[in-house]
């Protein structure tokens, strides 16, 4: 079985070996960049699985970078920064990261936190595609469609309409959406998940103040709701 290959992002050359070392332990493939410009050029050539990528770099930042790769790629994103506050949590994720890590971190959680999201991303060859209405999710291919047409979506807006499209009309919470999309070892607060809905409708409704697929239940939480067939 090939091995996952992982493209460290990282100008502290001995964090980058230092992450490159943990992970080669278990088995992946490590390619390291040190500047935020020579990214995208390294993802054409090496063609990662996912992306270990510090927020402050030279040439561009973590979060410019993380921009343009979501216009042309859906590769999951484990972003590495010396900053906690919540805002540039926030941040990182409404940019298309699926997770985030602050320094000083444990090499035991990196790895942790690669392998889930590894296996997250992962194509299920059992797994149907779905259809609701005129959407389509495909989760073989990570892919959903709008009336054949190919929406953009992020890792997190993927994965949180997957699980929503899976139990059309149950009620879910924002604590219970977190936990779903980002797990138990979250960081970020129920205004994520808000925010995450909020771009998945736009990219999905005709008209966002009366949504036909993702709807608010006030007091409760959100839905799925069922589509006619």
């Amino acid at each position: 079985m090939k091995s996952s290959t992982v493209l460290i992002v990282e100008d502290d050359l001995k964090i980058a070996t230092l992450v490159a070392k943990n992970l080669e332990a278990v088995g992946l493939v490590c390619h390291q960049v040190h500047d935020g410009n020579e990214v995208l050029s390294a993802i054409d050539k090496r063609n990662p699985d996912l992306l270990v990528l510090d927020v402050m770099l030279p040439g561009i930042d973590g979060i410019e970078v993380t921009r343009r790769l979501r216009r042309e790629s859906e590769i999951p994103i484990l972003m590495l920064t010396a900053r906690s506050s919540d805002s540039d949590k926030v941040l990182g994720f409404e940019m298309g990261a699926a997770d985030y890590l602050t320094k000083p971190f444990s090499t035991r959680e990196l790895v942790a936190r690669v392998r889930a999201l590894l296996r997250r991303t992962k194509p299920k060859d059992t797994a149907k595609e779905i259809q609701a209405g005129e959407l389509t999710v495909d989760p073989g291919l990570r892919e959903a469609r709008m009336a054949n047409e190919a929406i953009e979506l992020t890792t997190l807006e993927f994965d949180l309409l997957y699980f929503l499209v899976q139990r059309p009309g149950r009620v879910y919470t924002r604590d219970a959406l977190l936990e779903q999309v980002w797990g138990e070892d979250r960081i970020v607060d129920t205004r994520s998940i808000d925010s995450l809905i909020s771009r998945l409708r736009r990219k999905l409704e005709k008209d966002t103040s009366h949504p036909r697929y993702i709807q608010t239940v006030w007091g409760a939480g959100y839905r799925f709701a069922k589509q006619s067939p």
